[in-house]
This record gives C-alpha cells, structure tokens and sequence, in this order.
C-alpha cells in the first residue's frame, strides 16, 4: 500500500477531486450526502497535496506515465518543486472556502451541482498544475473553464448571467490562441510532452513560427491570469459570483495563467531579451492599471477584483527579470497572493454579513461592532500592503531587490509606487467599513458566522506564519526558480536519466 502511495504521489492531487466530483453526481438527489463526501474529499485533497509537497522535497521531481506508454509518447504527469506548492496551497484554498461556505453556501446552490462543479474545478486546476504535456494543458484548461462557469452562474441572476457571458467570451478567445500555439509548437518539433520540448527546442534555429507561438501562448495564458492589456474580463465577472465562489476564484484560478507561464517560459521558450522586454511592459502595466482601477471603487469586491490585477504584475515581474532571484520573488509572490487575495475576498463577504452591504460608501462602524473581524482584516491587508513582518512584505522585497540587481530601476520605480496605492485602497477599506460611524440604521452589526471567521482566522495565521518564519519559504522558493531556470532534473525525471545532457534533433 505505501509503495502504491510513494508510486504515484503525482496522480493523487487530481485523482481526489475528480472521484469527490463523480461521488457528488451519482448522489445528485442527495444533497446531505453530497455535502458529507464534498468535506471528506477536500480534507482528502489537502491531505495528499501535503503529501505529494512532502515527497517532491524528499526525493525530488515526481513523474509517472500512463497506459504503458514511455515518454514523450504516453500521457505524463510531474511536479517538480513548483507544481508540487501549487497544488498544495490549492488544497489549503479548498479546505478554507469550504469552512467558509458552511455558513455561507445556499441549499439551493448545493441542489443546482455546487459540490460537483468545485471538485471538478479543483481537478481541473491540479490537473494543469501537474500535467506533463502542453496539449494536456489545454485540456485541464477547459475543465477548469466549464466548471467555473458553471460556479459563476449557479445562483442564475441576472448580474451573474452577464459576468459569466463576460468570463466565457474572453477565455474561449483564449483557448483559441492557446490551441493555435500549440499546433505551430508541435509543427515545428513533433512533440507536446513538455520535458521532450525543453529538450528538442535547444537545438532548434530561430524561426518565425517558433517565435509566433511564444506570443500566442503569452497572449492565452495572458487572458486566462488577467495581464495587461487583456484584463478587463476579471473585474467585470468576479464580483458577481457568491463570496465562496469569488474567494476561490481569486486565489486560484488567475494563477494557473501565471503558472502556466513560468513553466513555458522557462522550461520551452528562453527569455530573450524581446521576450523580457515584452513581459516587462505587460508587468508594469499591469500593476499600474490594476490599482488604479482599484482606487476609483467603491464595492469592495471590484476593488479586491482590481487588486487581483495589479499583484499579478509583480509575478509577472519575476518572469520578466528571468534571473533566478526574479524568479523566486515571482513564486514566492504566488503562494503569498492566494492566500491573501482569497482571505480578503472572504473579509468581504464577512463585512457584507455584518453590515449588510458591500458598498464602503452604505457600511461603517465594525470597528466596535465587530473588533475581532477588523483585527482579522489588518492583517491580509498589511500584508498586501507589503508591510513588515508579514509575508506580503517579503514578496515584495524579494522581487524588488531582484530587479535592483538586474538593475531595471524604472521597474523598482513602478513596483514601489503600485505598493504606496496598494496601501491607500487597504486604507480606505478600513476607514470605510470599519473606522467610519455607520451609516446605515442598525444599531448592531449583525454576528459573523464561527466558520467564516474561522476561515478567515487560518488564512491569516498563514500568513502570519509565512511572515515571521520566512526563511525556509524563501529558501523553498529559491531552489524551485533554480530547477525553473535549469530544468534538466525535471527532464530526466520525465524522460530517463542522462536525457537532458544529450537533446535529440527535432524530426
């Protein structure tokens, strides 16, 4: 049995929610057993994300093959240091949302397939996290895409109808790109495996298709995370899905666009410097017109859903940088960013609970009606902020000095003053719902539910812990950009020893 377990780590991330889905819909006239076996998968799904993390650091890169085929012929599965966090921190998400709707989640959404559409989102979201095949990458895409429009629309009002026409008409687009990528890529090396890619591209000359499919993929992966200028679609859809469903939606599903891109722009295409140049405009902007936007709302949900935009450009950053200080400030940044991003979107569903409403502008007084939720709130807010000793702090510190170092000053310049305007939209949260008398006629707040504020309480624990012990998460994310920036442990994992050191000529 533990040799089955060791054999393929890899596999369990994907296989739990998928079974946890299949359960969901054979029970789907039952929705107290649907909700039982929807617990019971997602503290399954932690469980085996934590191990799979365990057993990458233990023994390095994980890989298996199916069907009996070897690579790059068969389908494949691997986590290196990466796909392994990602993966983990997206069954810490499950867990905290999941604690989070238990207050939070309509009967009626649960009896519309709410427990099978989130389980098959998290397949779908694992599954491009730990594909081995760029092909296969596309698949897990649109898993994810159909299941998460199905959670956007499950309530069917009318905003939410328009959010998810907005969502699916501009990832569709997306997908369209992504597949025209990857027939160009396979036309010009005959492989989709991603370690065989990473291998053959090496020997392959410059050429005009190549290079058209590095700015498709960009372009794909670019609207799928919300990079600039192809982020307009984000703030415009999140807003309308149920706090729950929003929460989950910003601490995971931007971040697969922006895994997706570390790992094709570094383990298939090299950053030249017309690649970096391009994804340094696309960071910059991003980040610049993400908290500006954010800084003209009122709902806090647009402006947390603006904010998802701008934080998403300090990723890209690291990515643009390509050094491998660069790119462990953009991974450190990632797992920072869930955990924040979606602790604030659940503060946000906890204001509206208490106040009524999620018009800063309507709200005010939870100070004193409600000091435990204002305590939680500091503190991912501080941390978005980038304010010592949170993790936040070291995020931004992390991908900053990396860009000092490779001196891009205009870069420091921009990152430091997106930072300042991060803090005055935290600031005006907390003086509008919080600090402020309230405006509405209600004496008292009304009480926050003990699961949302438990789930809110262990995402900002998270975040306190990363703050205050930041050094093995800093030394975890410094050896994940080394094995990004030489791939070849993860192409032997996948392919055989000895095969990154000898690349075989493209047919």
């Amino acid at each position: 049995m533990t040799a089955v377990l060791l054999a393929n780590a890899v596999l369990w991330p994907v296989a739990v929610p998928l079974v946890t889905a299949a359960l969901c819909a054979a029970l789907w006239r039952h929705v107290g057993a649907q909700r039982l076996v929807s617990r019971f998968g997602t503290l399954a799904l932690l469980c085996v994300s934590l191990f799979l993390l365990w057993r990458v650091v233990a023994a390095g890169t994980q890989a298996i093959q199916f069907g009996s085929w070897a690579a790059p012929f068969g389908v494949t599965f691997a986590a290196d240091r990466l796909g392994a966090a990602m993966a983990a921190i997206t069954g810490l998400m499950a867990v905290s949302v999941m604690i989070f709707g238990l207050a939070d989640i309509r009967r009626r959404e649960e009896a519309a397939g709410f427990h099978v559409l989130f389980h098959g989102m998290l397949t779908g979201v694992n599954g491009a996290f730990l594909t081995g095949d760029i092909f296969n990458l596309y698949v897990w895409f649109e898993i994810m895409l159909i299941t998460a429009m199905g959670l956007l629309a499950i309530r069917r009002t009318r905003a939410q109808l328009d959010g998810t026409l907005k969502y699916a008409v501009l990832n569709l687009f997306s997908t369209l790109l992504f597949l025209l990528a990857v027939a160009l890529l396979y036309g010009a090396t005959g492989t989709l495996n991603m370690a065989d890619l990473g291998r053959v591209m090496p020997t392959l000359p410059p050429s005009a298709t190549l290079t058209i499919s590095a700015l498709l993929f960009l372009a794909g992966f670019g609207i799928k995370a919300g990079y600039f200028p192809l982020f307009f679609w984000l703030p415009a859809s999140y807003h309308t899905a149920s706090i729950t469903i929003a929460a989950i939606f910003a601490g995971l599903l931007t971040k697969v666009g922006v895994y997706a891109c570390f790992r094709v722009f570094t383990l298939i295409f090299a950053a030249d410097d017309g690649l970096r140049g391009i994804l340094a405009v696309m960071a910059a902007g991003t980040m610049l017109f993400g908290v500006f936007g954010a800084a003209v709302q009122w709902d806090v949900r647009r402006i947390l859903s603006f904010h998802i935009v701008s934080q998403i450009g300090y990723m890209l950053l690291g990515l643009a940088l390509a050094t491998p200080a660069g790119l462990a400030g953009g991974i450190f940044y990632i797992v920072h960013h869930i955990v924040v991003k979606a602790n604030l979107f659940l503060i946000a569903g906890a204001i509206h609970r208490a106040s009524g409403t999620f018009d800063l502008r309507r709200s005010g007084g939870l100070l004193k009606r409600s000091p435990l939720l204002a305590v939680l709130f500091l503190v991912p807010a501080l941390s978005l902020g980038g304010i010592p000793p949170l993790s936040g702090f070291w995020a931004k510190f992390m991908v900053i000095d990396a860009s000092v170092k490779a001196e891009a000053w205009w870069l420091v310049g921009v990152a430091l003053f997106v930072g300042l305007l991060t803090l005055y939209s935290m600031t005006k949260i907390w003086m509008e719902a919080f600090w402020k008398a309230p405006v509405l006629p209600r004496e008292a707040a009304r009480p926050v539910p003990a699961p949302m504020l438990a789930a809110i309480a262990l995402l900002s624990t998270v975040t306190v812990v990363i703050g205050l012990f930041a050094q093995p998460f800093v030394v975890f994310a410094d050896q994940a950009a080394a094995s990004l920036a030489d791939p070849s442990a993860y192409i032997d994992a996948v392919l055989g020893p000895g095969t990154a050191a000898a690349p075989r000529t493209a047919p």
